[in-house]
């Protein structure tokens, strides 16, 4: 038995930037454990899966140890492989996911995507956080991940976090974020180790709760944010409401068939 897939680096400018993540188109859905082996196979952040239906995709994404319920760049580079090697001409895709519906469309060079917004919230300094990032923060929210706030990029920069102690905390993961400059609203960086993920390069999920963050922040509903990763990566922000609109560009850097048996 063999598997097309496609390795794609999403929020990238170019190859070898933004967050590579492994795209299975499927004619009919595996078995769980099976898709959890491929994806732990591929160690990427995350491998993402889907098949048609009648009115869309159905789309799920794994990372190297669980499946998720929400991932920006593997949608990203979904609809990407759709539109660049799959022969999809309608001008927007619809994914069925664990997060609702969610829609991709094109914009000029870049994709678009529609996707929930998550206020954080304020919230108590959880134990052990500010020793695990090695730098107490200005201030600390809460939505499906810890929002913690530095005064600036530099700071972000020189953090060395102890994963071991990051994996313990209630949440999934920690966002670690910062204003930005030279036309960048804000700047961030992400760590799931609870997820198999000890810094994820560039995080569609993260931007769902950062940009109604800094939207109200810095007053202004359209933002250009950075993540600090050793990759990096861009992605634009548009706040709708209860939905963000997260726009990224993606290039392939794969695509070959996986022998299954």
């Amino acid at each position: 038995m063999t598997q097309q897939q496609f390795i794609v680096d999403a929020f990238a400018s170019g190859l070898f930037t933004g967050n590579p993540a492994a795209v299975c188109p499927l004619k009919h859905w595996l078995d769980d454990a099976l898709l959890q082996q491929i994806a732990a196979e591929n160690n990427l952040s995350e491998t993402a899966f889907f098949v048609a239906e009648p009115h869309g995709y159905q789309l799920r994404w794994f990372t190297p140890t669980a499946e998720v319920d929400l991932c920006g760049h593997a949608t990203l580079a979904s609809a990407h492989v759709l539109f660049t090697h799959l022969g999809f001409s309608s001008a927007q895709i619809v994914f069925h996911t664990r997060s609702g519906e969610l829609r991709v469309e094109k914009d000029g060079d870049w994709l678009r995507m529609d996707f929930p917004a998550s206020m954080p919230q304020s919230c108590d300094l959880p134990p052990n956080l500010a020793e695990a990032l090695g730098k107490e923060p200005d201030a600390v929210l809460a939505a499906e991940d810890y929002l913690v706030l530095y005064p600036d990029a530099a700071a972000l920069v020189a953090l060395t976090p102890d994963f071991a102690l990051l994996a313990r905390l209630q949440k999934r993961g920690v966002i670690v974020t910062a204003p930005g400059s030279d036309g960048v609203d804000f700047v961030s960086r992400f760590f799931v180790p609870k997820l198999g993920v000890n810094e994820d390069p560039v995080t569609g999920s993260a931007h769902c709760q950062l940009a109604p963050y800094w939207a109200t922040r810095l007053q202004k509903q359209q933002l250009l944010a950075r993540q600090l990763s050793q990759r990096g990566g861009e992605v634009r922000c548009a706040l709708q409401g209860s939905r963000v609109l997260l726009s990224g560009q993606a290039r392939t850097y794969l695509q070959g068939q996986l022998l299954l048996t």
